[in-house]
């Protein structure tokens, strides 16, 4: 970030990242306490909080143990905050070809899209009081359909909308909502179809830029959204993809 950013962009700022023990949002967590942000990042399970606990490179302010699933405990924790200017919502899941059960479409769709309304609701107050911004996590799934992955697609098309009615609603307030939408990138819920040949050239053929996304890729581009330089951008659903969503 220090090549994009200066190293003090968001000194003195609150951050909460939630998802942030694995790929886009470890990254996006790692980014902004790199720009000065004091962050808390939040995982789902005891095991990635502790493990991003005893990683050295990992310089986030603390670590929670949060379900997003659990609205008690997402109030729970907004509400230990004294003030709050970012909050980042990472937190997903994904379970190929199950997702046509209905009842692990409803468990993705309370994960993916469930959980990011918890985490602004719970949030917006605070926001509020300091001018702050959301950024949610869709996807290029919020633009295409997934065959293989009903929920997610669903859920996530379903950030896209939750992204630009908050922006709506929660505007008059001075809180921005925005949404980047990633697209194929090397982390562990596409470890996949990193792994499968036919699919990874697929991807990477139509690809412009030509190779997957590093979650660091996608990083810059939420800082980008929290940074001063984006105060009249509400709203955006922004494509993080490398070009996949207009070849």
């Amino acid at each position: 970030m220090s090549e994009t950013f200066r190293h003090d962009l968001l000194a003195g700022k609150r951050a909460v990242v939630v998802g942030a023990t694995s790929g886009i949002g470890e990254a996006i967590a790692q980014a902004l306490a790199e720009v000065g942000a004091n962050v808390v990042a939040t995982g789902a399970t005891a095991s990635e909080v502790e493990r991003l606990r005893s990683a050295r490179s990992f310089d986030v302010e603390r670590i929670e143990l949060l379900d997003v699933r659990d609205g008690s405990a997402v109030e729970a924790l907004f509400a230990r905050f004294d003030v709050l200017d970012v909050l980042v919502n990472c937190a997903g899941v994904i379970r190929r070809d199950e997702e046509h059960d209905p009842r692990v479409f409803s468990d993705v769709v309370d994960v993916n899209l469930g959980g990011t309304m918890r985490c602004c609701a719970a949030a917006r107050a605070k926001l509020a009081a300091r001018g702050g911004c959301i950024v949610n996590t869709a996807s290029v799934l919020a633009f295409f359909g997934g065959g293989r992955v009903p929920g997610y697609a669903a859920s996530k098309g379903g950030v896209a909308q939750l992204t630009k009615s908050l922006a709506i609603a929660y505007a008059p307030e001075g809180v921005r909502v925005n949404a980047i939408a990633p697209g194929w990138v090397r982390t562990p819920l596409t470890a996949a179809l990193q792994a499968d040949p036919a699919r990874d050239a697929a991807i990477v053929a139509r690809t412009p830029i030509g190779r997957w996304a590093d979650p660091a890729d996608i990083a810059g581009a939420a800082v980008f959204l929290c940074a001063p330089a984006a105060c009249f951008i509400t709203g955006v659903v922004l494509p993080v993809d490398g070009g996949y969503s207009v070849s």
